[in-house]
């Protein structure tokens, strides 16, 4: 979704594509299977919205990072969308500013909404406006329920979430772009279960971190890998609570795991 191409129609109106255009950008994936797959979510887009929750479901904070991550590698901005707010009182107040902060401090745009009472939503709309924009998250913090609200005519299935599960339920089984009203297109995309790393080099991981670069410039050595050499200043600054240690874990999970399938 998002290619452009070139067609032709016959006199029965029926289409045929005759050549696709280059791709300006486009998000890639591995498959969460541990397949070869690779399964290209969008192209030509101009931002992506990641849809988080921390409730019903809670959206691991490590599958951020890896989208976060991929889209740091294909030059596309990122908005952080915190949906279910109004389901959030009490202690999970503080886990909320928490991860407002760490991904602010990241560089990235980070939004608390509530679809279910339309808190934040003029805000996103106002950020999507005249924009093609990706969606993403997994399935049932509420990516859909989002566009039926944002665009009425587009009556996209939705589900309830797994009571016994606290997991969302797959409503999108396709991607599908959807013009805005007030201009502008949202691709909605099928909920992700897993993020896979694919087509990077192992040690180029840091360099999309966008937090961890920025600290990276201090480590004694050039090319610290930030996991045991001394003089890191990026542990440095976990330890000192200056880099969030959710960020740190997730680049040593993915710079560990071997079944990434990097290029070489």
């Amino acid at each position: 979704v998002g290619d452009r191409v070139q067609f032709e129609t016959d006199r029965d109106g029926q289409g045929v594509i005759i050549q696709s255009e280059p791709r300006r950008n486009y998000i890639i994936r591995r498959s969460s299977n541990l397949s070869k797959e690779a399964h290209i979510l969008a192209a030509n887009i101009d931002q992506a919205f990641l849809m988080m929750t921390l409730c019903m479901p809670e959206t691991p904070l490590e599958f951020a990072d890896r989208f976060l991550l991929t889209a740091e590698a294909y030059h596309i901005p990122v908005i952080l969308l915190i949906n279910k707010t109004d389901l959030i009182s009490g202690k999970t107040i503080d886990g909320l500013h928490s991860v407002e902060k760490t991904y602010r401090d990241a560089g990235y745009t980070c939004l608390a909404i509530s679809v279910k009472n339309g808190s934040g939503i003029p805000e996103v709309t106002g950020h999507m406006k005249d924009k093609t924009s990706l969606l993403a998250g997994n399935s049932g913090v509420g990516k859909s329920t989002l566009i039926n609200v944002i665009c009425p005519d587009a009556k996209l299935k939705t589900m309830d979430i797994s009571a016994f599960h606290k997991t969302g339920k797959h409503a999108t089984t396709y991607a599908e772009m959807i013009p805005l009203p007030g201009g502008g297109n949202i691709i909605d995309t099928p909920g992700i279960r897993g993020f896979g790393i694919i087509d990077m080099d192992r040690n180029e991981i840091g360099l999309y971190f966008t937090d961890i670069f920025r600290i990276s410039q201090d480590c004694t050595f050039h090319n610290c890998t930030h996991i045991h050499e001394p003089g890191c200043a990026v542990r440095q600054a976990v330890d000192e609570e200056i880099l969030a240690r959710s960020r740190y874990q997730s680049y040593v999970n993915i710079y560990s795991d071997r079944n990434e399938k990097y290029r070489i």
